[in-house]
């Protein structure tokens, strides 16, 4: 079952209002000592992205864990911070819409008792451009639209650093600091940040944006036009693959079964299918 909860970034609010949701929640959290049977599937309660993390989730649901014992409720989650909030406060089983170094951030500076699998999907960010036929036509001065998360801001700023926009970029580099350093920004680049759901609005609508440094998630589902990539994130050896959490010491065989059906072949030919152009990769 897949049900969609748009929640935009607004606050303590949201997050109270979140919380006081998971206390009410329909569906009972999957059992940690729960023998799998496809007679009596396991629910699993899982928060994901949209697209592609959803969208993978649905395929599992309907191809793979019915036979496998488990039975997916998947939660659609339209910003980042919220899963997070969910998962630890026991709205939902697991997870499945970040990255590594966003985990362990998340970890860091909010103090979640969380856990991860390995590597699932990766989605390079990518550089667009509609003023720009490439990286080195961009005018000095120009505005460039960054997520506003650290762990992502970092890549973006690496990723226009390859492009040769920017210059000497390390760990803790933050666009504002950035934007005020000549040597790291000979361009004289103004940075605007903004939630990562958000870029893809900001490049399509507003005129004044040079570049735009977006998630391959959204690439897809916000239809922007390939032929305006300008700079690409590598992916040999990149860290920021995506994974499934959970709360730490609560893997239950059911997050285990679908885990582990997560780094299927069946799922690795769906994202090789479902994403030809190569803004969503498998991991493993």
């Amino acid at each position: 079952m897949r049900k969609k909860l748009a929640l935009a970034l607004t606050g303590v609010a949201t997050l109270f209002a979140l919380t006081a949701c998971g206390g009410n929640a329909a569906a009972p959290s999957a059992d940690l000592n729960a023998t799998l049977d496809p007679a009596n599937p396991t629910v699993v309660k899982v928060g994901a992205s949209p697209v592609p993390q959803a969208q993978i989730l649905e395929f599992v649901d309907e191809k793979l864990a019915k036979a496998a014992g488990i039975d997916l409720d998947i939660t659609e989650f339209d910003d980042y911070q919220l899963p997070n909030a969910a998962l630890s406060d026991g709205s939902i089983d697991a997870n499945f819409f970040q990255h590594v170094p966003f985990f362990e951030d998340q970890v860091k500076t909010k103090g979640y008792k969380l856990e991860h699998g390995a590597g699932i999907l990766l989605e390079p960010l990518t550089a667009f451009s509609k003023k720009f036929a490439d990286a080195a036509a961009v005018t000095d001065g120009s505005t460039v639209v960054l997520m506003n998360d650290p762990s992502n801001q970092i890549r973006g700023l690496r990723v226009l650093e390859g492009a040769g926009l920017l210059s000497g970029i390390v760990d803790g580099d933050s666009a504002l600091s950035v934007e005020s350093d000549e040597a790291k920004n000979p361009k004289h680049l103004k940075f605007q940040e903004v939630n990562a759901e958000q870029v893809p609005k900001f490049y399509q609508e507003d005129p004044t944006v040079g570049v735009a440094v977006v998630n391959g998630n959204y690439i897809k589902q916000a239809k922007l036009n390939m032929d305006e990539v300008i700079a690409v994130e590598p992916t040999e050896n990149n860290p920021n693959a995506n994974i499934l959490a959970w709360r730490a010491g609560e893997k239950s065989t059911a997050i285990a079964k679908l885990d582990e059906l997560l780094h299927s072949d069946e799922v690795r030919t769906y994202i090789k299918t479902n994403w030809p152009s190569g803004d969503v990769i498998p991991a493993f």
